[in-house]
């Protein structure tokens, strides 16, 4: 029987998908193939399910990308090398690797960014006869690559990306300039403070005492990082960037929704997420009552806007508790009150979630026996840990249920498992990047990116 030969990297093309070309890993010892897809999604039409997402056609460029949908074929559990059993759709199309056709081949899809290659080519996608030569690369397709060198020179124009926060000398904010700017983009720093808005009946704009106008009305995309101080304002600013059609990493429902401490815990508890029991009222005469309803002292009281731990205070009796209200109360100020969970003893965990996966998580502990948060700005310690599988769920889930790209979920561990304390839409980088070693900035960027051309149609330069 006549034997083709193939290299353990060949260029292939998915005519199905409009890949006309791709570099692809041909995997003898893979049983199944799959191509590295995100923004997946599964949509109905005509009572027929189809599968929606988007693909890096180029490897190590994150600019050049394509929208694909074609027909659900199913679901497959797939065992990856490390062990994970992971749930992912499959698609049946045709590969062409040179003038070798592969029909009737099964995909399935999954976002798993940091593989080296795109697309996987397992050994029963292949035709009966052809052979896999693991020391070579490029037997079959070796005249395609100047091709492929030619498509990863024609990318979309880069991004204008204004990043709007209140201190440009901030190390969250350094990072995300200078990693925008390595990755190609323009990068704009916007202050709060110095900006203004016009409302027009047919034209509304956003202004700056630092820029030009015609500067912020080229910007494609905002970050915004809203100190609580500015939440009001800093929402105001978003929403109107929204209103002229830009697109804004996360939305400025999102973020008064996670501001609003009270707001955020009835929208998680509303899916049943764990958190210590908490309550509210608007007078001092539920004092009593509010106390009871957490289990009594030592309890915390909590701000309805703070954060870095601030803000937050641990009574250690009834009595103290009654005055702290009431002193809360006759300056109008509303706060929560909430059940302390003492064998938390210091330590929470920060779940650095960003595109609603978790990509870095630490363990914070407090350096003061008698201090009992746990906050890196507070001086307290910082090392990665690693979370459990139900942590990185609840995670996750409380930053898509807010509708935040990027966010800082906070778990403490309790006696009846995993809490969320709060989830912060501004969480800083410094000591998850120091704990963890990981490059969060790039993650953001990398975020934006993504979630920018799978929502905008953009042309190429």
């Amino acid at each position: 029987m006549y034997q083709i030969i193939l290299g353990n990297e060949e260029f292939v093309s998915v005519p199905e998908l409009n890949i006309s070309i791709i570099l692809a890993r041909i995997d003898s010892g893979a049983t199944s193939s799959s191509l590295h897809a995100f923004n997946i999604k599964i949509i109905t039409e005509d009572n027929q399910k189809f599968v929606s997402f988007s693909v890096y056609p180029i490897n190590n460029n994150r600019i050049i990308i394509l929208h694909c949908k074609v027909k659900l074929s199913g679901w497959k559990y797939i065992r990856s090398s490390n062990g994970l059993t992971e749930k992912r759709p499959f698609i049946i199309t045709t590969v062409k690797i040179g003038e070798l056709l592969c029909e009737n081949v099964e995909i399935t899809l999954t976002n798993r960014d940091y593989m080296g290659h795109r697309i996987l080519i397992g050994r029963e996608s292949l035709p009966q006869g052809v052979l896999v030569d693991p020391n070579k690369q490029f037997i079959l397709t070796s005249h395609l690559e100047k091709e492929y060198q030619k498509t990863s020179t024609e990318i979309y124009k880069p991004l204008k990306i204004a990043l709007l926060a209140s201190n440009p000398n901030l190390y969250s904010n350094i990072r995300i300039m200078e990693v925008g700017k390595k990755l190609g983009h323009e990068m704009i720093f916007l202050n709060i403070k110095n900006c203004y808005i016009d409302i027009q009946q047919k034209s509304s704009t956003i202004h700056s005492r630092d820029l030009p106008h015609n500067k912020i009305t080229e910007v494609d995309a905002v970050i915004p990082r809203i100190k609580p101080g500015l939440t009001f304002y800093g929402c105001a600013l978003v929403r109107q960037f929204q209103t002229i059609g830009k697109f804004c990493l996360n939305d400025a429902n999102a973020i008064a929704n996670s501001r609003d401490k009270l707001k955020c815990l009835q929208i998680l508890a509303s899916r049943c997420i764990p958190m210590p029991a908490t309550s509210f009222a608007t007078s001092t005469k539920e004092s009593k009552q509010l106390i009871d309803l957490v289990g009594g002292a030592p309890l915390i009281i909590k701000l309805l806007e703070g954060t870095q731990g601030k803000g937050v205070i641990l009574v250690e009796s009834n009595t103290g508790a009654e005055s702290v209200i009431s002193a809360f109360k006759s300056a109008n100020t509303n706060i929560l009150v909430q059940e302390f969970i003492s064998e938390s003893k210091g330590e929470d965990i920060r779940c650095f979630v960003v595109d609603y996966k978790v990509v870095a998580s630490m363990m914070r502990t407090s350096n003061n026996e008698h201090e009992f948060r746990a906050n890196f700005h507070l001086g307290g310690s910082v090392k990665p840990v690693k979370i459990t599988a139900n942590e990185r769920k609840i995670a996750t889930t409380a930053a898509k249920l807010l509708g935040l790209h990027v966010a800082g979920v906070d778990i403490i561990r309790s006696k009846s498992g995993p809490m969320v304390l709060e989830v912060n839409s501004a969480p800083g980088l410094e000591g998850i990047e120091s704990a963890t070693g990981k490059d969060i900035a790039v993650e953001i960027i990398k975020c934006l990116e993504r979630t920018f051309y799978g929502t905008k149609n953009r042309k190429r330069t």
